[in-house]
C-alpha cells in the first residue's frame, strides 16, 4: 500500500481553504493574511510575500499587501501618476510584466554577484535567501508586443521570499505553484466585489450604492420615507464657464463639489445625484427632527469650508464663487425609476419638486441660504439662528410656505 504523500496533503488542505474562502467572499486582506499563515503553518519559510494588483478607482490605480514574517501584513494604495517611477521601473514585478520574463527566481545562497534588481539586493542585506516571482493573469494576451508601464493590468503579481539557511525548498516551490492559480481565482473574486462596491458608491452614493449591491435592481422598487433634501448650486458658474478654458472650470467645478460631498458626507447625508453646477443630497438618519438637525448642522460648516476655499484659491490667482442652498422636509420615495436597459436610483415627489422651487427664491430674496418652515419645525430645538424672510406661494403649491435663512450674527 503506497503512503500517502504529506505534500499533497498540505496542497489539497491549501487549495481547500482558498476555494472556501474565496466562494464565502473574504476581503483581499483577510485571504493574503490567512494564505501567508497557513504557508508558514505548514513548513514554508516565508519570511516576506507581496501582491501587487492594478485597481479599478477615481484616487488609486493599484493596491499592494506586503506580509513580513513576525509582523503580519500591510495593506497600501497607490494613486495614478503620469510618471513611472523609478523603483517601479527597477523592480521583478515590472521585469515580469514588460520584459516577457515568466518568473524571476533568485537564489542568494547561490550567487556572490549583486543582483540586477536593487529590491533583491536590500532583501538579501535584511537576511533573505531566496527570491521567487511571477504573476497570475485574469485576462487573456491578444499579442505578444511588452505592456504599457502605465496601463492597468487584470491580475496580480506575487512574490516570496525566505530567509531560511538554504532558502526554499523544492516542496514549497511546488506547493506554491501547484496552490497558485486557486490563489488567483480566490483574489479575483475578491477585487471583483471590492471594485463592485467602490463604484457603486462612487458614481450612486454610499446608501443607493449600498442598496442596489443588496438587490434592490427591480424598476419601480420604492420606498416612501420622511428625508430632508438639499439642493446646492454655484453662484455665477454659467457666466464663468464662458469666459475660462474647459481644463479651469473642470478643476474649479470639482474643488467646489468636493467640499459640499465632504460637508454632506461628514453630517451622515448621502449625495444622491450631481446636476450640472450643484448636487442634491438627502439627510435619512432618523426620525424628520434628526434630519432635519443634522442637514442644518452642516450649513454652517459648508459656509466655513466654501470660504477657505475662497481664501485658497484666491491667494492662487484661481476665480472663486459662491454658492446657494434650498433645504426642505417631507415625504419622499426613493428607488428605481428608468427602462429595463438604463434605470436610475434617486428621489422623486412633491418634496423634492418643492425644494427645487425654493431654490428658484434666491435672486428674488437676496439670500443664498433658505429653509423651509417644515425643516425649520422639525428642527426645533436647533443651535442655528433661523430668521423668517417671509411666507411665500410656490409655483405649484397650494399653501403659502414660510421661508427662514441662517443668521450670522
Amino acid at each position: 500500500m503506497t503512503a500517502p504523500d504529506p505534500n499533497a496533503a498540505k496542497t489539497n488542505d491549501l487549495i481547500n481553504w482558498l476555494v472556501s474562502r474565496g466562494l464565502a467572499g473574504a476581503e483581499k486582506e483577510e485571504l493574503l493574511d490567512g494564505y501567508c499563515t497557513r504557508l508558514v503553518d505548514m513548513g514554508v519559510p516565508l519570511m516576506r510575500f507581496h501582491a501587487a494588483q492594478s485597481a479599478l478607482h477615481p484616487v488609486y490605480g493599484g493596491t499592494g499587501y506586503s506580509w513580513y514574517q513576525g509582523r503580519g501584513g500591510d495593506y497600501q494604495k497607490f494613486e495614478y501618476s503620469e510618471d513611472v517611477s523609478e523603483d517601479w521601473q527597477q523592480s521583478p514585478l515590472f521585469a515580469i510584466l514588460n520584459e516577457d520574463v515568466e518568473v524571476v527566481h533568485e537564489r542568494m545562497v547561490d550567487q556572490n554577484e549583486p543582483s540586477r534588481f536593487p529590491l533583491i539586493n536590500d532583501l538579501r542585506e535584511s537576511g533573505a535567501t531566496e527570491y521567487y516571482a511571477r504573476g497570475v493573469t485574469f485576462d487573456v494576451p491578444t499579442h505578444n508586443a511588452p505592456r504599457d508601464a502605465k496601463k492597468p493590468v487584470d491580475g496580480v503579481l506575487l512574490s516570496w521570499t525566505s530567509n531560511a539557511p538554504e532558502g526554499f525548498r523544492d516542496g514549497d516551490l511546488e506547493l506554491i505553484n501547484t496552490a497558485l492559480p486557486h490563489l488567483g481565482l480566490a483574489l479575483k473574486s475578491a477585487s471583483n466585489a471590492r471594485v463592485s462596491k467602490d463604484l457603486m458608491r462612487v458614481y450612486l452614493g454610499r446608501e443607493a450604492g449600498r442598496r442596489v449591491l443588496s438587490g434592490e435592481i427591480r424598476r419601480g422598487s420604492l420606498q416612501q420615507i420622511d428625508a430632508v433634501i438639499w439642493n446646492f448650486d454655484l453662484e455665477g458658474f454659467t457666466s464663468l464657464s464662458e469666459e475660462l478654458p474647459g481644463s479651469e472650470i473642470i478643476d474649479m467645478l470639482n474643488d467646489y463639489l468636493a467640499v459640499a460631498v465632504g460637508v454632506v458626507h461628514d453630517n451622515d447625508g448621502n449625495i444622491l445625484k450631481f446636476m450640472g453646477d450643484g448636487l442634491m443630497a438627502m439627510f435619512d438618519v432618523g426620525e424628520i427632527d434628526e434630519d432635519a438637525r443634522a442637514a442644518l448642522k452642516a450649513v454652517p460648516m459648508l459656509q466655513d469650508r466654501i470660504g477657505t476655499l475662497n481664501e485658497e484659491r484666491s491667494a492662487a490667482g484661481l476665480p472663486v464663487a459662491n454658492f446657494t442652498l434650498a433645504l426642505h422636509a417631507g415625504e419622499i420615495l426613493y428607488g428605481n425609476i428608468g427602462s429595463e436597459s438604463r434605470l436610475d436610483f434617486t428621489v422623486i415627489g412633491p418634496a423634492v419638486n418643492q425644494t427645487a422651487r425654493i431654490a428658484g427664491m434666491h435672486r428674488s430674496l437676496g439670500q443664498r441660504i433658505l429653509i423651509s418652515d417644515d425643516v425649520a419645525q422639525a428642527a426645533m430645538p436647533c443651535s442655528q439662528d433661523l430668521i423668517s424672510v417671509g411666507r411665500y406661494m410656490l409655483r405649484g403649491v397650494a399653501e403659502p410656505k414660510e421661508l427662514f435663512t441662517v443668521y450670522n450674527g
